[in-house]
């Protein structure tokens, strides 16, 4: 079943007003303001991001999360590199993303060639994407709802997507007149999400199956 949303505002909107002062697994401790030179310095096991001079450092995403994201990818090949495709799209898995002295990562990040028409030889972007998806984790998801939308939006990203594995969702956003709107909450098998809907995507192959519970005999 797909839920449409009536093209509600979400809070994330780029006015700042949005985080709250609670700490979550995901979020740093007091400390200096943070500068890439953390980042380059993370563990290796660690996503490292800067947002609001603060280094967030999450765990690298458990297999439900990074199945999501592979699949995901493989599905919108046909906006990148299938010459039988509508094209048009550069989509890159984790790219690191500049804003400033902003440091982020999204699961995956895609640009309009009309923006972009030759791929980069850079470390990371400074030309923020047209659209970026987030795989939504429990240590993650606050910081992904909150702080990184609203520096998506700021940034003038026109597009997020939000997949939630647990849920089998995918929730589809719009940035307009500064603020992010709901397009649509899908759950459904097959379903047509912008900016890539001039193909039907089928979602439920973002879902692994799980494994059979095992049996003491």
């Amino acid at each position: 079943m797909a839920s449409e949303a009536s093209e509600s505002n979400v809070a994330a909107a780029s006015n700042g007003g949005i985080d709250s002062t609670e700490q979550s697994p995901a979020e740093p401790d007091a400390m200096k303001r943070a500068t890439y030179e953390d980042v380059l310095n993370a563990p290796e096991n660690k996503v490292a991001e800067i947002l609001d001079g603060d280094l967030f450092l999450s765990p690298r995403p458990a297999s439900p999360h990074a199945v999501a994201a592979m699949r995901l990818g493989r599905i919108l090949g046909p906006f990148d590199d299938d010459p039988g495709g509508p094209g048009g799209w550069w989509i890159l898995g984790e790219p690191e993303l500049h804003f400033g002295e902003q440091v982020l990562v999204p699961d995956l990040a895609g640009w309009r060639r009309e923006r972009m028409p030759a791929m980069r030889n850079v470390p990371f972007f400074t030309l923020p994407p047209d659209w970026v998806c987030e795989v939504l984790s429990p240590s993650t998801e606050r910081i992904d709802r909150t702080r990184k939308l609203r520096i998506y939006a700021e940034a003038g990203v026109a597009h997020a997507w939000f997949v939630k594995p647990p849920d089998r969702t995918l929730e589809v956003l719009r940035l307009r007149d500064g603020a992010w709107t709901i397009v649509a909450v899908l759950d459904s098998a097959v379903v047509r999400a912008e900016p890539f809907d001039a193909i039907e995507l089928q979602l439920d192959r973002l879902w692994p199956d799980e494994a059979p519970a095992s049996s003491s005999g």
